[in-house]
């Protein structure tokens, strides 16, 4: 479970859950979190968007409980409904409308008080960066300002659970910024679930992470620590860029760089790919390419089996 020192706000105990006729998450997860930004890392299929869609209980556990504040959330959802704030994956807006009465119709779909709508609306606006662009109609503003929406309205209600599924998808890199920062200003009283493929936000942002793979939890701990169980196991190597397909069928390649007439590789593995090969500092890019590797060579291995 991950380590923390404050308070148990969220916790997993031994859940699955299952799309038709196989499971999309499973292994019976277990999971203990405070306040704080908790980056969930996988690939595609992983199962983040699953666990994403039963914590804003839209989905419920094959088996297990999620808890909220001690509170079975698929006996009592409206206890976390109450203070959740969701951004899924796939979030759509009226055309019709400007960024203004969009939120203005999600605060009244969400039971803000009528007197404090246009005030809070006003403040969401401005955290995301759109306060000059309020009343324009969401058909003319491009998919980066849409999402920015869709951020906005995910914190109409100051929620304590924040939960955002691919929020940068679409944004540029001046708008991840933006919203990488406001993420860390938003966390200190709340708990914030990040889930996403890319591993540059998780890393300017979250102070734990969570890995998935195949459903399971192959990773659970602190940034650092990932990093940490990868030193000793990545190689800086320079071929020909004829021997670069071999390379890459045969080892685990995280970078590749044409320099002039050579290429360098950041190659992963307990040995090095050649005796020209020179050890190197992992990044978390590395790291995470060398658990995804490791765990795809062990499915049946036990949950957290790398933290």
């Amino acid at each position: 479970m991950t380590k923390t020192s404050s308070p148990a706000w969220l916790v997993l105990d031994d859940v699955s859950f299952a799309y038709g006729r196989g499971p999309a998450v499973n292994q019976s997860l277990n999971l203990t979190l405070g306040p704080g930004i908790v980056g969930l890392l996988g690939p595609n299929g992983a199962g983040k968007s699953t666990l994403m869609r039963m914590l804003a209980t839209l989905a419920r556990p094959r088996s297990g409980r999620i808890l909220w504040r001690g509170t079975d959330i698929a006996r009592e959802p409206d206890a976390l409904r109450a203070t959740l704030g969701y951004l899924p994956q796939d979030f759509g807006v009226y055309p019709a409308l400007s960024a203004r009465e969009f939120l203005s119709f999600l605060a009244a779909v969400k039971g803000l008080p009528p007197r404090a709508t246009a005030d809070r609306v006003d403040e969401c606006l401005a955290l995301v960066g759109l306060h000059d662009v309020a009343d324009r109609a969401l058909a003319s503003c491009s998919g980066g300002m849409r999402q920015r929406v869709g951020i906005a309205q995910a914190l109409l209600n100051d929620p304590q659970l924040l939960v955002v599924d691919e929020p940068t998808v679409g944004l540029d890199p001046a708008e991840r910024l933006r919203f990488r920062h406001l993420l860390t200003e938003l966390a200190g009283e709340r708990l914030v679930l990040l889930s996403t493929h890319i591993v540059s936000d998780v890393e300017a942002s979250a102070a734990a992470l969570v890995v998935l793979q195949g459903g399971r939890i192959v990773f659970d701990g602190t940034p650092a620590a990932l990093v940490a169980a990868a030193r000793g196991r990545a190689w800086d190597w320079t071929i020909m860029p004829s021997h670069l397909a071999t390379a890459r069928k045969n080892f685990v390649v995280s970078q590749s760089m044409h320099l002039g007439e050579v290429v360098q590789l950041r190659v992963l593995g307990e040995q090095p790919p050649s005796v020209t090969a020179v050890p190197a500092e992992p990044s978390l890019e590395d790291a995470y390419t060398d658990l995804l590797a490791r765990a795809a060579r062990t499915p049946r291995s036990p949950a957290q089996a790398v933290a």
